[in-house]
């Protein structure tokens, strides 16, 4: 625990300016897969940002169940796939204590946009 507080914590410039975590970030984006699923009693959808993917990588699928209606799939970034995941869990079951119903998918949309913009502001 203390490790990744200091991890967080840390940032390294390059001599060009940059800083190193962000280039790391960018370059880590480049390889991804990023897919959204959402089902109803009578529909399922899957909607997909692939990019070309380069012979030498093989990268680590994985799914990641948020609840009944929601999942969510990632090739590459599984850490930060892990934490949006129990992010959406958590207002998932948020919504089914307080509201006795599922999360709308444009709600949870708007909660993880307005999550995600945040610290780059």
């Amino acid at each position: 625990h203390f490790n990744n507080r200091v991890a967080q914590q840390t940032v390294t410039l390059l001599s060009q300016g940059r800083v190193h975590q962000i280039e790391y970030a960018m370059d880590a984006v480049k390889p991804g897969l990023a897919v959204v699923g959402l089902k109803s009693k009578t529909h399922a959808m899957l909607v997909a940002l692939k990019r070309a993917q380069s012979e030498l990588t093989a990268p680590q699928k994985i799914i990641l169940h948020v609840n009944n209606h929601i999942g969510i799939s990632t090739v590459g970034l599984t850490s930060d796939a892990g934490l949006l995941c129990n992010f959406m869990c958590q207002k998932c079951l948020d919504s089914g204590f307080v509201f006795d119903r599922y999360l709308p998918g444009s709600h949870l949309v708007s909660l993880i946009r307005s999550k995600t913009q945040t610290p780059t502001q």
